[in-house]
Protein backbone atom coordinates (compact mmCIF):
# COMPACT_ATOMS: atom_id res chain seq x y z
CA UNK A 1 0.00 0.00 0.00
CA UNK A 2 2.79 2.21 1.22
CA UNK A 3 4.66 1.80 -1.31
CA UNK A 4 2.17 2.59 -4.40
CA UNK A 5 1.82 6.07 -2.70
CA UNK A 6 5.45 6.47 -2.75
CA UNK A 7 5.74 5.29 -6.45
CA UNK A 8 2.55 6.83 -7.73
CA UNK A 9 2.50 10.26 -7.09
CA UNK A 10 -0.69 11.00 -9.55
CA UNK A 11 -2.48 8.44 -6.69
CA UNK A 12 -1.09 10.17 -3.92
CA UNK A 13 -2.36 13.29 -4.65
CA UNK A 14 -6.23 12.18 -5.34
CA UNK A 15 -5.76 10.20 -1.74
CA UNK A 16 -4.33 13.55 0.06
CA UNK A 17 -7.77 15.06 -1.97
CA UNK A 18 -9.63 13.04 -0.87
CA UNK A 19 -8.55 12.94 2.89
CA UNK A 20 -9.34 16.44 3.65
CA UNK A 21 -12.79 16.70 1.63
CA UNK A 22 -13.76 13.66 3.34
CA UNK A 23 -12.78 15.02 6.48
CA UNK A 24 -14.86 18.62 5.87
CA UNK A 25 -17.76 15.95 5.00
CA UNK A 26 -18.04 14.51 8.61
CA UNK A 27 -17.20 17.21 10.27
CA UNK A 28 -21.08 18.70 8.59
CA UNK A 29 -22.77 15.32 9.30
CA UNK A 30 -21.98 15.41 12.37
CA UNK A 31 -22.57 19.15 13.02
CA UNK A 32 -26.03 19.28 10.61
CA UNK A 33 -27.54 16.16 12.11
CA UNK A 34 -27.09 17.63 15.79
CA UNK A 35 -27.89 20.87 14.39
CA UNK A 36 -31.15 19.67 12.46
CA UNK A 37 -32.53 17.28 15.82
CA UNK A 38 -31.93 19.69 18.05
CA UNK A 39 -33.79 23.05 16.03
CA UNK A 40 -36.57 20.41 15.82
CA UNK A 41 -36.73 17.36 17.83
CA UNK A 42 -37.72 15.36 14.94
CA UNK A 43 -36.09 12.06 13.96
CA UNK A 44 -37.71 12.29 9.96
CA UNK A 45 -35.42 15.35 9.43
CA UNK A 46 -32.77 13.90 10.81
CA UNK A 47 -33.30 11.00 8.10
CA UNK A 48 -33.17 13.80 6.25
CA UNK A 49 -30.11 15.18 6.37
CA UNK A 50 -29.13 12.11 5.50
CA UNK A 51 -31.15 12.00 2.31
CA UNK A 52 -29.82 15.34 1.49
CA UNK A 53 -26.20 13.44 1.92
CA UNK A 54 -27.79 11.20 -1.00
CA UNK A 55 -30.90 12.25 -2.97
CA UNK A 56 -29.30 15.16 -4.99
CA UNK A 57 -26.30 12.97 -6.65
CA UNK A 58 -28.83 10.15 -8.02
CA UNK A 59 -30.86 13.78 -9.33
CA UNK A 60 -27.35 14.82 -10.97
CA UNK A 61 -25.81 11.59 -12.12
CA UNK A 62 -27.83 11.70 -15.97
CA UNK A 63 -25.73 14.19 -16.60
CA UNK A 64 -22.23 13.87 -14.35
CA UNK A 65 -21.93 10.54 -16.25
CA UNK A 66 -21.67 11.88 -19.85
CA UNK A 67 -19.13 14.71 -18.08
CA UNK A 68 -16.84 12.79 -17.13
CA UNK A 69 -16.97 11.02 -19.86
CA UNK A 70 -16.92 13.49 -22.35
CA UNK A 71 -14.49 16.20 -20.42
CA UNK A 72 -11.10 16.55 -18.57
CA UNK A 73 -11.88 14.03 -15.88
CA UNK A 74 -9.22 16.21 -13.89
CA UNK A 75 -10.54 19.76 -14.76
CA UNK A 76 -13.97 18.68 -13.57
CA UNK A 77 -12.54 17.95 -10.25
CA UNK A 78 -11.28 21.08 -9.83
CA UNK A 79 -14.30 23.14 -10.91
CA UNK A 80 -17.13 20.91 -8.86
CA UNK A 81 -14.72 21.08 -5.74
CA UNK A 82 -14.42 25.36 -5.86
CA UNK A 83 -18.47 24.94 -6.14
CA UNK A 84 -18.88 22.49 -3.02
CA UNK A 85 -16.63 25.41 -1.24
CA UNK A 86 -18.99 27.94 -2.00
CA UNK A 87 -22.17 25.74 -1.20
CA UNK A 88 -20.61 24.82 2.00
CA UNK A 89 -20.05 28.29 2.97
CA UNK A 90 -24.15 28.33 2.64
CA UNK A 91 -24.30 26.27 5.77
CA UNK A 92 -23.14 28.71 7.67
CA UNK A 93 -26.76 30.39 7.40
CA UNK A 94 -28.77 27.65 9.03
CA UNK A 95 -30.82 28.99 12.02
CA UNK A 96 -34.27 28.15 13.35
CA UNK A 97 -35.97 30.42 11.08
CA UNK A 98 -34.63 28.89 7.69
CA UNK A 99 -33.62 25.10 8.99
CA UNK A 100 -35.01 24.30 4.92
CA UNK A 101 -31.14 25.98 3.80
CA UNK A 102 -29.71 23.24 5.65
CA UNK A 103 -31.15 20.70 3.09
CA UNK A 104 -30.78 23.16 0.23
CA UNK A 105 -26.36 23.81 0.52
CA UNK A 106 -25.87 20.42 1.63
CA UNK A 107 -28.21 19.14 -1.39
CA UNK A 108 -25.97 21.04 -3.61
CA UNK A 109 -22.79 19.73 -2.19
CA UNK A 110 -24.00 16.21 -2.88
CA UNK A 111 -25.35 17.29 -6.23
CA UNK A 112 -22.17 18.33 -7.29
CA UNK A 113 -20.13 15.06 -5.21
CA UNK A 114 -22.07 13.23 -8.03
CA UNK A 115 -20.01 14.23 -10.32
CA UNK A 116 -16.37 13.64 -7.98
CA UNK A 117 -17.05 10.22 -7.16
CA UNK A 118 -17.46 8.73 -10.83
CA UNK A 119 -14.47 11.40 -12.24
CA UNK A 120 -12.23 9.64 -9.80
CA UNK A 121 -13.21 6.05 -9.88
CA UNK A 122 -12.85 6.69 -13.72
CA UNK A 123 -9.67 8.27 -13.53
CA UNK A 124 -8.08 5.51 -11.11
CA UNK A 125 -7.66 2.73 -13.97
CA UNK A 126 -5.77 5.43 -15.91
CA UNK A 127 -3.20 6.90 -12.81
CA UNK A 128 -1.94 3.25 -12.39
CA UNK A 129 0.64 0.69 -14.52
CA UNK A 130 -1.55 -2.57 -13.51
CA UNK A 131 -4.46 -4.17 -12.58
CA UNK A 132 -2.39 -5.12 -9.13
CA UNK A 133 -2.03 -1.69 -8.43
CA UNK A 134 -5.59 -0.53 -9.30
CA UNK A 135 -6.63 -3.08 -6.87
CA UNK A 136 -4.64 -1.49 -4.04
CA UNK A 137 -5.46 2.10 -5.59
CA UNK A 138 -8.95 1.41 -4.68
CA UNK A 139 -8.27 -0.32 -1.43
CA UNK A 140 -6.65 2.53 -0.04
CA UNK A 141 -9.23 4.99 -1.54
CA UNK A 142 -11.91 2.56 -0.03
CA UNK A 143 -9.80 2.82 2.94
CA UNK A 144 -9.71 6.84 2.71
CA UNK A 145 -13.61 7.23 3.08
CA UNK A 146 -13.91 4.81 6.10
CA UNK A 147 -10.82 6.15 7.98
CA UNK A 148 -11.53 9.36 7.38
CA UNK A 149 -15.28 9.13 8.20
CA UNK A 150 -13.82 7.50 11.66
CA UNK A 151 -11.41 10.57 12.19
CA UNK A 152 -13.77 13.28 10.80
CA UNK A 153 -16.99 11.71 13.23
CA UNK A 154 -15.01 11.29 15.74
CA UNK A 155 -12.84 14.34 16.32
CA UNK A 156 -16.22 16.30 14.36
CA UNK A 157 -18.36 15.78 17.31
CA UNK A 158 -15.92 17.08 19.93
CA UNK A 159 -14.76 19.72 17.17
CA UNK A 160 -18.18 20.64 17.03
CA UNK A 161 -18.75 20.68 20.75
CA UNK A 162 -16.21 22.42 21.47
CA UNK A 163 -16.07 25.35 18.32
CA UNK A 164 -19.36 25.32 17.47
CA UNK A 165 -20.65 24.15 14.47
CA UNK A 166 -20.32 27.01 12.20
CA UNK A 167 -16.66 26.36 12.68
CA UNK A 168 -17.07 22.33 11.48
CA UNK A 169 -19.14 24.39 8.37
CA UNK A 170 -16.38 26.26 7.54
CA UNK A 171 -14.03 23.65 8.23
CA UNK A 172 -15.94 21.88 5.34
CA UNK A 173 -15.43 24.57 2.86
CA UNK A 174 -11.67 24.81 3.79
CA UNK A 175 -11.43 21.45 2.47
CA UNK A 176 -12.82 21.71 -0.83
CA UNK A 177 -10.62 24.33 -1.66
CA UNK A 178 -7.69 22.23 -0.99
CA UNK A 179 -9.07 19.16 -2.66
CA UNK A 180 -9.09 21.61 -5.68
CA UNK A 181 -5.66 22.84 -5.08
CA UNK A 182 -4.45 19.02 -5.34
CA UNK A 183 -6.26 17.90 -8.23
CA UNK A 184 -4.49 20.65 -9.96
CA UNK A 185 -1.22 18.97 -9.04
CA UNK A 186 -2.26 16.06 -11.24
CA UNK A 187 -0.14 15.72 -14.42
CA UNK A 188 -0.99 12.62 -15.83
CA UNK A 189 -4.22 12.38 -18.57
CA UNK A 190 -7.32 10.73 -16.22
CA UNK A 191 -8.58 9.07 -19.76
CA UNK A 192 -7.29 6.84 -23.17
CA UNK A 193 -9.50 8.99 -25.19
CA UNK A 194 -9.41 12.41 -26.82
CA UNK A 195 -12.12 14.92 -25.27
CA UNK A 196 -11.38 17.80 -27.46
CA UNK A 197 -14.30 16.11 -29.69
CA UNK A 198 -16.89 15.91 -26.18
CA UNK A 199 -15.70 19.33 -25.61
CA UNK A 200 -17.30 20.58 -28.83
CA UNK A 201 -20.63 18.60 -28.45
CA UNK A 202 -23.30 18.55 -26.19
CA UNK A 203 -23.63 16.41 -23.24
CA UNK A 204 -27.13 14.51 -24.09
CA UNK A 205 -27.83 13.02 -20.68
CA UNK A 206 -30.35 10.48 -21.47
CA UNK A 207 -28.86 9.29 -25.03
CA UNK A 208 -25.67 9.33 -23.31
CA UNK A 209 -26.48 6.69 -20.42
CA UNK A 210 -28.53 4.80 -22.73
CA UNK A 211 -25.34 3.87 -24.17
CA UNK A 212 -23.80 2.84 -20.53
CA UNK A 213 -26.98 0.78 -20.02
CA UNK A 214 -26.68 -1.07 -23.30
CA UNK A 215 -23.05 -2.06 -22.32
CA UNK A 216 -24.18 -3.35 -18.92
CA UNK A 217 -26.64 -5.50 -20.27
CA UNK A 218 -24.40 -6.83 -22.34
CA UNK A 219 -22.20 -8.00 -19.50
CA UNK A 220 -23.79 -10.32 -16.98
CA UNK A 221 -20.83 -9.58 -14.36
CA UNK A 222 -21.61 -5.55 -15.02
CA UNK A 223 -25.04 -6.37 -13.82
CA UNK A 224 -24.08 -8.56 -10.85
CA UNK A 225 -21.84 -6.09 -9.72
CA UNK A 226 -24.31 -3.38 -9.52
CA UNK A 227 -26.81 -5.45 -8.08
CA UNK A 228 -24.69 -5.96 -5.09
CA UNK A 229 -24.59 -2.62 -4.28
CA UNK A 230 -28.19 -2.61 -4.57
CA UNK A 231 -28.49 -5.31 -1.63
CA UNK A 232 -26.46 -3.16 1.20
CA UNK A 233 -28.55 0.01 0.03
CA UNK A 234 -31.76 -1.51 0.70
CA UNK A 235 -30.08 -1.63 4.67
CA UNK A 236 -28.28 1.06 4.71
CA UNK A 237 -30.69 4.17 5.05
CA UNK A 238 -30.75 2.82 9.00
CA UNK A 239 -27.73 4.79 9.06
CA UNK A 240 -29.34 7.99 9.18
CA UNK A 241 -30.88 6.81 12.68
CA UNK A 242 -27.80 6.32 14.55
CA UNK A 243 -27.57 10.41 15.13
CA UNK A 244 -31.01 9.31 16.32
CA UNK A 245 -29.81 5.88 18.52
CA UNK A 246 -26.97 7.78 20.11
CA UNK A 247 -29.13 10.54 21.50
CA UNK A 248 -32.26 8.99 22.57
CA UNK A 249 -31.56 5.26 23.45
CA UNK A 250 -27.82 5.83 24.81
CA UNK A 251 -28.28 10.05 26.23
CA UNK A 252 -25.35 11.35 24.41
CA UNK A 253 -25.28 14.50 22.58
CA UNK A 254 -22.79 15.38 19.72
CA UNK A 255 -19.99 13.24 21.23
CA UNK A 256 -22.00 10.29 20.96
CA UNK A 257 -23.20 10.53 17.59
CA UNK A 258 -19.76 11.24 16.28
CA UNK A 259 -18.35 8.06 18.13
CA UNK A 260 -21.12 5.87 16.35
CA UNK A 261 -20.72 7.29 13.04
CA UNK A 262 -16.74 7.00 14.32
CA UNK A 263 -17.70 3.12 14.49
CA UNK A 264 -19.07 3.21 10.15
CA UNK A 265 -15.20 4.52 9.51
CA UNK A 266 -13.64 2.19 11.35
CA UNK A 267 -15.07 -0.82 9.71
CA UNK A 268 -15.22 0.92 6.24
CA UNK A 269 -11.51 1.47 6.60
CA UNK A 270 -10.69 -1.91 7.09
CA UNK A 271 -13.09 -3.86 4.93
CA UNK A 272 -11.71 -3.11 2.13
CA UNK A 273 -7.89 -3.78 2.82
CA UNK A 274 -9.28 -7.49 3.90
CA UNK A 275 -11.32 -8.13 1.06
CA UNK A 276 -8.66 -6.52 -1.81
CA UNK A 277 -5.89 -9.30 -0.26
CA UNK A 278 -8.26 -12.13 -0.29
CA UNK A 279 -10.12 -11.60 -3.94
CA UNK A 280 -6.95 -11.28 -5.42
CA UNK A 281 -7.95 -11.62 -9.39
CA UNK A 282 -10.99 -13.85 -8.92
CA UNK A 283 -14.24 -12.10 -9.95
CA UNK A 284 -16.41 -14.68 -9.48
CA UNK A 285 -14.58 -14.33 -5.39
CA UNK A 286 -15.09 -10.86 -5.58
CA UNK A 287 -19.27 -11.25 -6.19
CA UNK A 288 -19.03 -14.10 -3.44
CA UNK A 289 -17.41 -11.42 -1.26
CA UNK A 290 -19.62 -8.58 -2.66
CA UNK A 291 -22.70 -10.93 -1.16
CA UNK A 292 -21.27 -12.46 1.87
CA UNK A 293 -20.20 -8.62 3.16
CA UNK A 294 -23.78 -7.29 2.80
CA UNK A 295 -25.17 -10.08 5.27
CA UNK A 296 -22.45 -9.20 7.71
CA UNK A 297 -23.85 -5.68 7.56
CA UNK A 298 -27.41 -6.76 8.12
CA UNK A 299 -26.65 -9.12 10.52
CA UNK A 300 -24.47 -6.64 12.48
CA UNK A 301 -26.98 -3.88 12.40
CA UNK A 302 -29.93 -6.28 13.96
CA UNK A 303 -27.00 -6.59 17.50
CA UNK A 304 -26.17 -2.55 16.91
CA UNK A 305 -30.40 -2.52 17.13
CA UNK A 306 -30.71 -4.43 20.45
CA UNK A 307 -26.95 -3.35 22.32
CA UNK A 308 -27.84 -2.49 25.78
CA UNK A 309 -24.92 0.04 25.90
CA UNK A 310 -23.37 2.51 23.23
CA UNK A 311 -19.80 0.71 23.62
CA UNK A 312 -21.73 -2.48 22.33
CA UNK A 313 -23.37 -0.76 19.64
CA UNK A 314 -19.85 0.61 18.58
CA UNK A 315 -18.83 -2.74 18.02
CA UNK A 316 -21.72 -3.62 16.48
CA UNK A 317 -21.92 -0.61 14.02
CA UNK A 318 -17.93 -1.12 12.89
CA UNK A 319 -17.93 -5.11 12.15
CA UNK A 320 -21.13 -4.35 9.90
CA UNK A 321 -19.26 -1.51 7.75
CA UNK A 322 -16.08 -3.73 7.57
CA UNK A 323 -18.74 -5.49 5.30
CA UNK A 324 -20.30 -2.71 3.80
CA UNK A 325 -16.96 -1.21 2.90
CA UNK A 326 -15.34 -4.13 1.39
CA UNK A 327 -18.69 -4.50 -0.38
CA UNK A 328 -18.87 -1.18 -1.65
CA UNK A 329 -15.20 -0.83 -2.65
CA UNK A 330 -14.70 -4.37 -4.57
CA UNK A 331 -18.04 -3.86 -6.75
CA UNK A 332 -16.51 -0.71 -7.62
CA UNK A 333 -13.44 -2.34 -8.52
CA UNK A 334 -14.92 -5.01 -10.11
CA UNK A 335 -16.97 -2.04 -12.29
CA UNK A 336 -13.75 -0.40 -13.14
CA UNK A 337 -11.95 -3.77 -14.49
CA UNK A 338 -15.07 -4.33 -16.83
CA UNK A 339 -16.60 -0.90 -18.02
CA UNK A 340 -14.34 0.25 -21.34
CA UNK A 341 -12.95 3.45 -20.63
CA UNK A 342 -15.13 5.59 -22.82
CA UNK A 343 -18.03 4.75 -20.80
CA UNK A 344 -16.50 3.59 -17.35
CA UNK A 345 -17.50 7.32 -16.24
CA UNK A 346 -21.23 7.01 -17.19
CA UNK A 347 -21.38 3.03 -15.98
CA UNK A 348 -19.61 4.25 -12.75
CA UNK A 349 -22.24 7.24 -12.57
CA UNK A 350 -25.43 5.02 -13.20
CA UNK A 351 -24.33 2.58 -10.14
CA UNK A 352 -23.36 5.66 -8.04
CA UNK A 353 -27.07 7.30 -9.26
CA UNK A 354 -29.28 4.22 -8.73
CA UNK A 355 -27.81 3.16 -5.28
CA UNK A 356 -27.95 6.70 -4.11
CA UNK A 357 -31.70 6.75 -4.73
CA UNK A 358 -32.10 3.42 -2.76
CA UNK A 359 -30.39 4.99 0.00
CA UNK A 360 -32.32 7.97 -0.32
CA UNK A 361 -35.10 6.25 -0.41
CA UNK A 362 -34.45 3.66 2.48
CA UNK A 363 -33.79 6.53 4.83
CA UNK A 364 -36.72 8.80 4.08
CA UNK A 365 -38.92 5.06 4.99
CA UNK A 366 -36.29 4.88 8.23
CA UNK A 367 -37.18 8.16 9.30
CA UNK A 368 -40.69 7.86 9.00
CA UNK A 369 -40.67 3.75 10.92
CA UNK A 370 -38.36 5.45 13.80
CA UNK A 371 -40.97 8.17 14.17
CA UNK A 372 -43.78 6.04 14.56
CA UNK A 373 -42.61 2.81 16.05
CA UNK A 374 -38.84 4.25 17.79
CA UNK A 375 -35.85 3.77 16.30
CA UNK A 376 -34.54 0.27 17.57
CA UNK A 377 -37.25 -1.64 16.04
CA UNK A 378 -36.77 -0.05 12.59
CA UNK A 379 -33.45 -0.56 12.47
CA UNK A 380 -35.00 -4.43 12.75
CA UNK A 381 -36.71 -3.99 10.11
CA UNK A 382 -34.62 -2.66 7.81
CA UNK A 383 -31.38 -5.06 8.77
CA UNK A 384 -33.63 -8.02 8.24
CA UNK A 385 -35.14 -6.84 4.86
CA UNK A 386 -31.55 -6.43 3.74
CA UNK A 387 -30.73 -9.80 5.12
CA UNK A 388 -32.92 -11.55 2.74
CA UNK A 389 -32.22 -9.05 -0.33
CA UNK A 390 -27.95 -10.33 0.04
CA UNK A 391 -29.63 -14.04 0.45
CA UNK A 392 -31.46 -13.78 -2.57
CA UNK A 393 -28.61 -12.16 -4.28
CA UNK A 394 -26.18 -14.92 -3.43
CA UNK A 395 -28.46 -17.63 -4.71
CA UNK A 396 -29.04 -15.33 -7.97
CA UNK A 397 -25.56 -15.34 -8.92
CA UNK A 398 -24.46 -19.05 -7.80
CA UNK A 399 -24.18 -20.14 -11.30
CA UNK A 400 -22.16 -16.85 -12.19
CA UNK A 401 -19.65 -17.02 -9.90
CA UNK A 402 -18.83 -20.68 -10.26
CA UNK A 403 -18.42 -20.09 -14.21
CA UNK A 404 -15.79 -16.97 -13.08
CA UNK A 405 -14.20 -18.89 -10.75
CA UNK A 406 -12.95 -21.81 -12.60
CA UNK A 407 -11.99 -19.93 -16.03
CA UNK A 408 -9.59 -18.53 -13.25
CA UNK A 409 -5.98 -20.37 -14.43
CA UNK A 410 -4.75 -22.71 -11.74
Amino acid sequence: MFSLLRRNRNIRLVVLAQIVSFLGDWFTFVALSGLVQDLTDSKFLVSVVMVSFTLPSFLMSPLAGPTVDRFDRRKVLIVVSAGQAVAALGLLTVDAGRVWTAFLFQGMIAALASFVGPATSASIPNLVDNDEDLRMANSITGSTWGIMLALGAAFGGVFAAAFGRNAAFLADAVSFVVAALLFMMIDRPTQTHDTSAGARSKVRPVQDMKEAIHVARQDPVILALISSKMTYAIGAGIVSQLAVLASTEFGSGDGGRGLLIAARGIGAGLGPLVAARYIGNDLGRLLRVCGFASLVFSFSYLGAAVSPALGVAFAFVSIAHFGGGAQWVMSSVGLQMRAPDHVRGRVLSGDFAMVSLVIATTSILAGLTSEAISVRPAMVIFAGVAAVASGGYLAATRGLRRSLSSAQPR
